[in-house]
């Protein structure tokens, strides 16, 4: 427990977005040396362990690396060094948890069958690290099997261990629009077409694709978070755009819709002369669970089954579209702890973490193919 606790609050001092955690790797880099691996470099940052039994196929297990552009709050003497850093979303939990594995892997005497595969992967916040990761051959590289994933959860009690078999986590896409109308005199309205209007109407019309055009038996979410319109107070805004995401469980609903998205615009700018560029490309596929590792984990752990899926995101997803994978939440909610993830004053109790350490364990010592 005492490498557990000096492992995550170092890492919580030194806070690094995606891409940029060089401090970080090596960090991770010098840890896993100490204990006598040979770490090698992902991509820009980030690190790989390979542990080779002689198998020929191999179970990976993978922690995110980086942090978010978030000023932290919560007052402990271990707060972040990096201003206007912090891992506000438990990442510095999930490398510790896999240092811990990686020393117990060490410290185990007990037969192995499978090799196995520890990923330090960076940029999960943005732009999707693991999809990079793929599209470079790494579980490719290593014959990986199969691939386990956790996520520190303020929602879940602290110490409980749950996920769900299928859908876990939603696909989501990035929509930006831009309403290009003319501008005009606040006195003279009609000589203008008023794009911050007609950007609200249309905020409005996307939530009837939510309620009326859509099957209510698959969840979606449409979300605008942001809108920046017009440049004085006695004028008709010429352009305003506007930000969201858009969350779903199926390609199939992705595609559905954002084809409404974009035959509601095209509606729009017929009707009221304006223009609309808008984009909505999807950012990180759905989080969907193998069954059978679902199963297996439950049979040995105590491992419980959501009631429902989150609407959350993971870029896990991108390595469930090449081998089949199981992503877990820890509970960390207890009286003093109860901030959510994304938050400047998000902390758990570092005890949660052995928790994770022991199933990793319960998983590869008792992992056969059949799983």
């Amino acid at each position: 427990m005492d490498d557990l606790k000096r492992w995550r609050r170092d890492l919580h001092q030194i806070p690094e977005l995606g891409l940029e955690e060089t401090q970080t790797t090596a960090y991770l880099k010098a840890e896993l040396e100490k204990m006598g691996y040979q770490p090698q470099p992902l991509l820009e940052t980030g690190l790989y362990v390979f542990i080779d039994h002689g198998y020929g196929k191999s179970v990976a297990f993978r922690t995110d690396i980086d942090g978010l552009p978030v000023n932290e709050e919560t007052g402990v003497d271990f707060a972040s060094t990096h201003k206007g850093i912090m891992h506000a979303c438990g990442h510095d939990g999930h490398m510790t948890a896999l240092l811990g594995f990686a020393k117990a892997l060490k410290e185990n005497k007990e037969p192995i069958l499978y090799d196995i595969l520890l990923i330090f992967q960076p940029a999960e916040e943005s732009p999707g690290g693991a999809r990079i990761v793929c599209e470079k051959g790494l579980l490719k590289q290593f014959n990986v099997e199969s691939i386990f994933g956790i996520h520190l959860m303020p929602l879940l009690d602290e110490g409980v261990i749950a996920s769900k078999p299928g859908g876990l986590m939603a696909e989501c896409g990035e929509l930006d629009v831009k309403v290009t109308g003319r501008g005009a005199h606040a006195g003279l309205p009609h000589e203008g077409v008023d794009s911050l209007l007609i950007a609200c109407s249309l905020i409005n019309e996307y939530q009837h694709i939510l309620t009326r055009m859509k099957t209510p038996f698959h969840p979606a979410i449409m979300n605008i978070g942001e809108i920046h319109g017009g440049t004085a107070r006695n004028s008709v805004a010429k352009e305003t755009e506007f930000h969201g995401t858009v969350r779903c469980y199926s390609d199939e609903m992705f595609a559905h819709l954002t084809d409404s998205i974009g035959r509601i615009n095209k509606g729009f700018e017929e009707a009221y002369g304006c223009r609309i560029e808008w984009s909505c490309p999807p950012f990180y596929p759905a989080v969907i669970n193998d069954k059978k590792l679902f199963n297996y984990v439950s049979s040995i752990t105590s491992l419980k089954e959501l009631d429902e899926p989150l609407m959350l995101a993971e870029d896990f997803s991108f390595y469930q579209k090449e081998v089949k994978g199981l992503f877990i939440f820890v509970g960390t909610k207890t009286k003093e702890f109860q901030s959510g993830l994304h938050t400047g004053t998000f902390n758990f109790n570092e005890s949660v973490l052995q928790s994770v350490v022991d199933m990793y364990m319960k998983i590869i010592l008792n992992y056969q193919e059949e799983n």
